[in-house]
């Protein structure tokens, strides 16, 4: 692209510049016999350009060295050379902006800040990008200026040559370097270095996404969510078995209220009537409080679980379109409740009806380029979808269309045909969905599952391009396809390699093998229960050396943010990951949600920052 531009450069049209006014004058002819670098009398040449608009000599050649500036400018061999030196020793640098130092403390590592632009990585860039945009810091990129005249000017100047004119090309190549070149290329590396970190911060956020989306189900189970608050009170739901909203309450068992008894009579009274087996708490404000007092509740009760959910874009959520459309009658922050205990039912059902940037599992999200991060986390949430399959009949419109091959119409249409049908007793059937024919039935198939469906396949990965295979299989052993399911002794018997023809390979009769072991097995495992330290519930409980148990709850290139069952998440940067061997990248050995046991090594309570190490940990 730079390659294409600097052609271009030439033949671009201009807003008028010192070049094109000095052009107007008439004075090009003398740029160009200054340009020749032979030894005249410029006083004489200048003098043959006088008009209305230039006076004197002084006038003529500023003119003239104004049009070589842009000459310069324009010659690809200059810019190339130019390019080499930046890349090779261009500074990164930053200053505070003098008014701005205590709004700006959290960048307070930038005040007085430079580094070689080459050894910058990307999340330190979009952080101090950002600082900038916020009107923090002032940024530059540099490099030696005079080392940059001197290359410039070796592509001009002749060898021991000094004259007049040479001493005119040497200050235009001056004027040229500050004015034109050293603003337009470092324009280019910003934007090239920016374009590199946008896409390192993509992959981090698409990879988090991913991960979190996969996240392990709690299954159906009967559960009591709850976003927990100190001031406004603990919004309380209940769900039953397939997620649906049965009940709302509100309890104050906090300061300033502190209404303790009450509010266990209440969820002593929810938990009974509505069976719950379950009970999820935000793991935001209050969490930590909201949960010492549930197990409180429930201390007679062993066989109901308490589980801490990550309510990171609830909110964003429970004022969406989506909500509004799921539950008109409901308040904001019940809607809210809801998605906590959903997001731990079945957390990819739930996540998808969120935008994917407010899920906040990346870094500096909303700094990069936002087409290229919608893309990237649009394949992302289509790729989980279809690794997991979706339940045709009760999947919401909102997951349906991130099925291979179903956009958002087709997913209404399915919606609308089980409302008005019933639910879906075959794969067949929807073919009589509207709008959805023959390729889309091809392409999304395979990741549609119908529990108790007469054909046990209907219910698996398999796809229906293949079940004529499986029935072969099922007819050569006289056994029904249930049977083959059911039966490891059974699959034993089958020979695939007598099922290969010049349509089906052995690769794809290996998966039709493993699916019929485990038929419409989620790959994502079960939710587990995780217990903080009971005696943590404020960063003034902590102290250094101090060690905990943590989950790990964002991913980034520096390092992991672990939830350590306090506000503020603590960092585990990556060169306190292990002690036996370098770790470039925290994602080659942590992965999002993973239990961790840590130790404190710092401690910042004004910044609220808490350093973390899993060495000795």
């Amino acid at each position: 692209m730079n390659a294409l531009e600097d052609l271009y450069l030439p033949f671009k049209p201009k807003r008028k510049t010192k070049a094109t006014a000095a052009r107007d004058k008439g004075l090009e002819p003398l740029a160009t016999i200054i340009m020749t670098m032979e030894n005249k009398n410029l006083t004489e040449e200048a003098a043959k350009f006088f008009n209305e608009e230039v006076l004197n000599i002084e006038d003529a050649l500023s003119g003239a060295r104004d049009i070589i500036a842009e000459w310069v400018s324009e010659d690809i061999g200059t810019r190339n050379s130019l390019r080499d030196l930046y890349k090779q020793s261009s500074v990164l640098s930053s200053k505070v902006v003098a008014k701005k130092k205590e709004e700006g403390l959290k960048y307070q590592d930038y005040f007085e800040y430079s580094e070689d632009l080459k050894k910058c990585p990307g999340h330190r860039l979009l952080a101090i990008l950002r600082a900038e945009q916020e009107g923090i810091l002032r940024v530059a990129i540099n490099v030696d200026n005079e080392l940059a005249v001197k290359i410039i000017e070796k592509n001009f100047i002749k060898n021991n040559v000094k004259n007049e004119s040479t001493e005119q090309v040497s200050l235009a190549i001056s004027d040229s370097f500050k004015r034109l070149l050293s603003p337009s290329i470092v324009t280019e590396f910003f934007n090239t270095a920016k374009a590199k970190a946008d896409k390192e911060a993509i992959l981090i956020f698409s990879e988090n996404l991913r991960q979190l989306l996969l996240a392990s189900p709690l299954g159906q189970k009967a559960t009591l969510a709850i976003d927990p608050g100190f001031r406004t009170g603990c919004k309380v739901v209940c769900l039953d078995e397939q997620g649906n909203f049965t009940n709302s309450s509100t309890i104050y068992p906090h300061q300033p209220q502190n209404q303790v008894k009450e509010s266990k009579e209440i969820i002593s009274k929810l938990i009974k009537q509505f069976k719950i087996q379950a009970i999820a708490i935000g793991n935001g404000t209050a969490g930590r409080e909201t949960e010492n007092f549930i197990k409180s509740v429930i201390e007679n009760n062993p066989e109901i679980e308490i589980y801490m959910v990550n309510e990171s874009g609830a909110s964003i959520y429970s004022a969406s379109e989506v909500a509004r459309e799921e539950f008109p009658e409901l308040d904001l922050t019940v809607r809210g409740a809801i998605s906590i205990g959903r997001r731990l039912m079945d957390p990819l059902a739930e996540l998808v009806k969120i935008d994917a940037k407010s899920i906040g599992v990346g870094q500096y999200q909303h700094d990069v380029d936002q087409e290229q991060l919608k893309d990237s986390l649009d394949n992302v949430v289509s790729f989980a979808v279809n690794q997991v399959g979706v339940n045709l009949n009760t999947s919401s419109r909102h997951l349906l269309r991130y099925v291979s091959g179903i956009g958002p119409k087709i997913a209404t249409a399915i919606t609308n045909y089980r409302q008005d049908n019933g639910p879906f007793k075959s794969r067949k059937e929807l073919l009589k969905v509207a709008g959805l024919g023959n390729k889309v039935f091809e392409q999304s198939a395979g990741f549609l599952r119908i529990p108790g469906a007469k054909n046990p396949l209907d219910n698996s990965a398999v796809h229906p391009e293949s079940y004529a295979i499986v029935d072969k299989m099922a007819e050569d052993l006289s056994k029904p396809v249930k049977e083959i399911i059911d039966s490891d002794e059974v699959r034993k018997q089958i020979d695939i390699k007598k099922y290969i023809n010049d349509k089906v390979g052995l690769p794809t009769l290996e998966d039709i093998m493993t699916e019929l072991k485990k038929p419409g097995l989620d790959p994502r495992g079960k939710a587990e229960v995780f217990k903080f330290d009971e005696n943590v519930n404020d960063i003034n409980d902590l102290k250094v050396e101090m060690r905990l148990p943590g989950v790990i709850t964002n991913l980034t290139k520096f390092g992991a943010f672990v939830n350590i069952g306090i506000k503020e998440n603590g960092l585990l940067h990556v060169s306190q990951i292990s002690s036996n061997k370098f770790i470039k990248d925290p994602s080659e050995v942590l992965k999002l949600d993973q239990k961790v046991m840590v130790r404190i090594t710092a401690i910042d309570i004004e910044r609220k920052r808490i350093q973390l190490s899993l060495k000795d940990g």
